[in-house]
């Protein structure tokens, strides 16, 4: 058996950045369908601080990190598509992914073209598999079409500029909104047809605006508590609220009956891994998103990086909303 050491980020308690502690780990050879992978960079997503905050209670101690880029070092029995020495990116359960080497399962590591540098695919995996799952398959009744508009909060974030060029690829009239004019103006060069700062006043008398009173066919959702209320608001009869995440808070409770007066509308809460639950949707998935990136319809736009040391720092920029785009960190 060989082992290697590791520098990691675990948290042993949840809480603030200030939890986010540089430790040194062993890491032994890779078991029955697992790979041992070692990163060149390491992806940043906001379903980290909620994992490190206790939004979603982790069993702790834990190692934190969704999505990284690297070389395959050690392949478990079992393991077909991935070979020794392979260029690599996931976005995977369980968390881990802060470190230099982790052995994890390998059914949602996926071959990384040549084309892709480490840091792209790092920091593009769990947001642009979202935003694949968003826009091919977290649809309204009867799909959308070329001219469809849709409804994107957090547009100048990972998963929203991702999503502004690929709808824009797709045909779709995708309005934006953001907290500031600045993040507006990079929605709209990434592909969005309109951006609305959602602080500057009431977004859904502008969605109405925009669309003539119809509304849009579906709302995607990360903000939760602060643009839900409103997002209703936007929607046509019988589309699509689509919520995928809490940077706000969570959701208050609501009743089903304030859904009908609205216009019959649907709601779903989604999630990026109930989608990569088979590597054979993993695959599908990531083959869809490494197309459109190599097509150079959709670029990723890495505009922080952080050493792994620096892990605090990046979550305090994270959280206080002074990111856009995609953030990694570097080893």
């Amino acid at each position: 058996m060989r082992s290697v050491t590791s520098r990691a980020i675990h948290i042993a308690q949840h809480g603030g950045p200030e939890q986010l502690q540089l430790v040194q780990v062993t890491v032994g050879e890779p078991g029955p369908g697992e790979v041992r992978v070692r990163h060149h960079a390491v992806g940043l997503n906001y379903i980290d601080v909620y994992q490190r905050s206790g939004l979603y209670p982790m069993n702790l101690p834990v190692q934190l990190g969704m999505e990284a880029a690297g070389v395959i070092e050690a392949v478990g029995e079992g393991v077909s598509h991935l070979q020794v020495g392979d260029r690599a990116a996931y976005a995977s359960q369980p968390p881990g992914s802060y470190c230099e080497v982790r052995v994890m399962p390998a059914k949602c590591v996926c071959k990384l073209p040549d084309g892709i540098s480490f840091e792209t695919g790092a920091a593009m995996m769990l947001k642009g598999l979202t935003a694949q799952y968003l826009l091919k398959r977290t649809l309204p009744q009867g799909g959308l079409q070329a001219g469809d508009f849709v409804l994107f909060h957090a547009a100048a974030g990972g998963v929203g500029l991702i999503a502004c060029q690929w709808a824009r690829a797709l045909g779709l009239r995708l309005i934006g909104t953001t907290g500031s004019d600045e993040k507006c103006a990079l929605a709209l060069a990434n592909g969005a047809e309109f951006a609305i700062n959602y602080r500057a006043g009431d977004f859904a008398a502008k969605v109405k605006e925009l669309t003539g009173g119809k509304g849009v066919k579906v709302v995607y959702d990360s903000v939760g508590k602060d643009t839900w209320d409103q997002s209703l608001d936007c929607i046509a009869p019988f589309g699509l609220m689509a919520s995928f995440g809490n940077a706000s808070g969570p959701v208050a409770p609501f009743s089903p009956g304030i859904l009908g007066p609205k216009g019959s509308i649907y709601v779903t809460r989604q999630t990026l891994f109930t989608h990569i639950a088979t590597r054979e949707s993993t695959q599908a998935m990531a083959d869809d998103l490494f197309d459109i990136v190599l097509s150079g319809k959709v670029q990723i736009h890495i505009a922080q990086r952080y050493r792994l040391e620096d892990v605090q720092q990046a979550h305090v920029d994270l959280e206080s909303r002074r990111t856009t785009g995609c953030t990694v960190l570097t080893l």
